[in-house]
């Protein structure tokens, strides 16, 4: 068992879990999705993994839990050490089998009413739903669902799920779930807490990442406990052992009987989502058999190689940047400095937020190491460049500190398109490489030369040959426009080929 006031102080603000600055100009994180079955004191390992898992998500938190015999549920805005931190609220949520979930909105407001796990209670008994990504026909289904009756309680895509469950004619709840997941579509991963049942499914191509973990010994029978979560630090921070990734397509269900796996969908090529390496994913964990880590310093080794430059010195913009740094650093031996200092411990904005205010928002976050820096020919190292007004800020900074040269290095392609599987982008018009040639960029964000890592240097960094010869193996749509599932909602209101 979990000594309530370890666990509230386990739950306390570590480098992964700062909330996003006002108009901060990076890709926004999806969400974290968490399932425990027969594990003693359930909730309290679900907030310790939702916590191992708040990069991910950092707008609201929430675990549905079930001791044998009714359902419990807590759900608030903030993050997890926020939500989870009264000794109450954690006793109030009792029981062996629980789901927890990390919100960062794609669709939807940040309001309570669409903070998940979703709960409901239907014939059959109660429900709890905790959904990762985006349902592309999300819209379509909800005017179909609400011309049938449908009461919608959220503005998220999410509860798309609860209705279809609750319409459809099967008599299982495993049935009712394959119902209603054959009508969506989209990426999304998916656990699903009944009565009798803990289930953890992902969409037919894979592209929003599930695990599987146990943890033996768990209960008082000794049998072995069971754990979903959206990345394998979920399992690290409370002991589990992993066991495999959930394959595209695979609906496991756990119940008093073990576990067993579905394949409900055609079986297609798995389109795994990229960016997981680059920027999403934490560094430890472990994805689809590739070290996150791993792949980081192999991109930046890529990229060294791609886009050498004469230096005195390789800077990560931290914390995602780090890893590849170190590979660029490696590869080209340049000296690998730390010469930009991130503040860890930095949320929205306390300040009345002024044009002022704004501008040095940029350091409140990061401040520069100036004996590093000065009189230096400087290679930045970044995972991405969204907007481009932070790169900005950054250079000068940077220039500010006495740098004689700055360079930057891109550990991803130049994002040319939006997201519609579960990523917070803005719209296409707000991409700065949509809109300029890298020569422009440059000159944009103030850098003496720009480069971007190639996408078969990407894919090589993972271990394939190029893009084509991995066949396509992630969704990389953000680079290439190429998207692997249907853009229903989107092709219906501004037509196709318009993403």
């Amino acid at each position: 068992m979990f000594d309530r006031f370890s666990l509230r102080q386990a739950l306390t603000t570590h480098p992964w879990s700062g909330a996003t600055q006002d108009g901060d100009d990076k890709f926004h994180e999806e969400c974290a999705v968490f399932g425990a079955w027969n594990v003693p004191d359930a909730s309290a390992i679900a907030a310790l993994a939702l916590h191992a898992l708040q990069h991910r998500g950092q707008e609201a938190s929430g675990i549905v839990s079930y001791d044998g015999k009714k359902f419990f549920s807590h759900r608030g805005l903030g993050l997890v050490g926020d939500v989870f931190s009264d000794p109450r609220v954690m006793a109030g949520l009792p029981g062996a089998n629980a789901i927890g979930h990390n919100r960062y909105s794609t669709t939807g407001d940040t309001l309570l009413r669409n903070v998940q796990p979703l709960f409901a209670e239907f014939e059959f008994g109660g429900l709890g739903v905790a959904h990762n990504g985006n349902l592309t026909n999300a819209n379509t289904l909800r005017r179909a669902l609400v011309r049938r009756g449908c009461l919608f309680q959220s503005t998220t895509d999410s509860e798309v799920f609860i209705h279809l469950i609750a319409i459809s004619l099967y008599a299982t709840v495993e049935d009712r779930l394959i119902d209603a997941l054959k009508q969506v579509q989209g990426a999304y991963s998916l656990v699903v807490l009944s009565q009798n049942a803990l289930m953890g499914v992902r969409d037919p191509l894979g592209v929003r990442p599930l695990v599987l973990g146990r943890m033996p010994g768990a209960a008082e029978n000794d049998a072995t406990g069971w754990i979903f979560a959206s990345e394998s630090c979920g399992l690290d921070i409370v002991g589990a052992e992993f066991v495999r990734d959930v394959e595209p397509g695979e609906l496991v269900i756990i119940d008093r009987d073990g576990v067993r796996s579905v394949r409900p969908f055609t079986p297609e090529r798995p389109r795994f989502c990229v960016f997981e390496y680059i920027y999403f994913a934490r560094p430890d964990s472990v994805l689809d058999g590739v070290p996150v880590y791993n792949a980081r310093k192999q991109i930046g080794v890529e990229l060294a190689r791609e886009s050498a430059v004469e230096a005195d010195v390789v800077v990560p913009v931290p914390d995602s940047g780090v890893p590849s740094a170190m590979g660029y650093a490696q590869e080209s031996s340049i000296p690998f400095e730390l010469g930009i200092i991130r503040n860890h411990y930095v949320g929205r904005t306390f300040i009345e937020p002024t044009d002022q205010i704004r501008n040095l928002g940029v350091r409140m976050k990061h401040s520069t190491n100036r004996p590093v820096l000065n009189g230096k020919r400087v290679i930045l190292v970044d995972d991405s460049i969204v907007r481009g007004t932070t790169s900005r800020k950054i250079v000068d900074m940077v220039r500010a500190a006495g740098a004689k040269e700055v360079h930057m290095r891109i550990s991803s392609p130049p994002t040319r398109h939006s997201c519609f599987y579960g990523i917070d982008t803005p719209e296409r018009s707000k991409l700065l490489a949509a809109q300029y040639d890298i020569g422009k960029m440059a000159e944009l964000i103030g850098v003496d030369s720009l480069a971007f890592i190639s996408l078969d240097g990407l894919y090589r960094a993972l271990g394939h040959k190029g893009r084509d010869a991995a066949k396509t193996r992630y969704c990389d749509a953000c680079f290439t426009g190429d998207y692997p599932i249907p853009l229903a909602d989107h092709d219906a209101e501004f037509g196709p080929g318009t993403a």
